[in-house]
């Protein structure tokens, strides 16, 4: 440790504190590697310096031998670098897979926000992963969103590091005396990310340039302003066209109201086609199923706009939707979508 402050050092520092206010009580994810240790160093001086309340969790998934090892050697240091409160966290993964992995982990962080009394989660994720994300978002074609990337902030997690590439957290650690873990998962080829890492990326680099990290982490920058701004206009347009109470039907079926969005029809074919994509997504989240794909959502489309059948079409979770129109309505009564997550079946419109 020691010798002229490297400039990217001063980088994650200066992140940090336009994230978290003066004072603000936060946890690292610490796993050992080169990001979190990173991260943690530059928490670790704001915490010395008395600027914020900076302390460490660290997972142990118990998937790997040495694990508990691994966990203990990141958590030494962290003390080392004189940050407060350190916790290690063992958690159980139901069936091994990554997105296994994840939900333990997101579980293990919000017990331990509980348990600390931090207001937020400091997490590693760099320029590097921003630009694998987007790309599997490309794959995956799921819209504006998905090509968002990670969110600098969402909710109590915040990532300081995602304007910093692999090779600046690397040489952080250096500058600091850091012993980084090297996950031996992180080139297993059974996992899409690590095949966009080590076989895509460098592709990308040699035929576009060692610049193409940064473009991808731009482009997501970019569209995750776009989709914000378009889902806030979605969210005032559905406020509006959203019934309340759900209009009475002719034969009388009921379902309670906690658990069913009624959306006039006319204010929902009145929207343009983002907006309407946007609007019925949200409704459907809403009513606490995942976010519709993109076949889900086409079909949701053309039921609105009038497709053949009027439904229901079951989306991912407990939702359903159904066109109410014709003989189902009273005399006088517009046509509305009915999204139920009542488990109740309201027949054809």
């Amino acid at each position: 440790m020691g010798g002229k402050l490297p400039r990217v050092l001063a980088d994650a520092r200066n992140a940090i504190r336009a994230m978290v206010p003066p004072g603000g009580k936060v946890l690292v994810a610490c796993s050992g590697g080169a990001d979190s240790l990173a991260l943690a160093a530059a928490a670790a001086f704001l915490h010395r310096a008395r600027e914020i309340d900076a302390g460490a969790v660290v997972v142990d998934h118990r998937m790997q031998p040495g694990s508990a090892e691994v966990a203990q050697r990141a958590a030494a240091q962290c003390r080392a670098l004189g940050l407060g409160e350190v916790l290690v966290l063992p958690v159980e993964v139901d069936g091994g897979s990554e997105q296994a992995a994840r939900t333990a982990r997101y579980a293990a962080f919000a017990r331990a926000l509980e348990d600390s009394g931090a207001g937020h989660v400091l997490l590693g994720h760099t320029l590097d992963d921003q630009a694998e994300q987007v790309l599997l978002g490309l794959a995956r074609g799921s819209g504006t969103l998905s090509l968002a990337g990670m969110p600098a902030a969402r909710g109590q997690y915040l990532r300081p590091l995602l304007g910093l590439a692999r090779a600046d957290v690397e040489a952080i650690c250096r500058h600091e005396g850091l012993d980084y873990w090297s996950d031996p998962t992180n080139t297993d080829p059974r996992y899409l990310r690590n095949r966009v890492r080590h076989e895509l990326m460098p592709v990308l680099r040699s035929v576009l340039g060692d610049q193409v990290p940064a473009a991808l982490a731009r482009t997501a920058a970019l569209a995750r302003a776009d989709a914000e701004y378009l889902d806030g206009l979605a969210a005032s347009a559905l406020h509006d066209a959203i019934l309340a109470p759900e209009p009475a039907l002719a034969d009388g079926a009921s379902v309670a109201a906690s658990a069913v969005s009624s959306i006039d029809l006319a204010r929902l074919r009145a929207m343009p086609e983002p907006l309407r994509s946007r609007a019925l997504r949200l409704s459907v989240v809403r009513l606490g199923a995942p976010a519709p794909d993109f076949e889900r959502l086409r079909a949701l489309n053309a039921l609105v706009l009038g497709s053949k059948s009027a439904g229901p079409i079951q989306l991912e979770g407990p939702v359903e939707a159904t066109r109410i129109a014709g003989t189902r309505l009273p005399a006088g009564t517009a046509p509305f979508l009915r999204l139920d997550a009542s488990g109740l079946r309201p027949g054809d419109g």
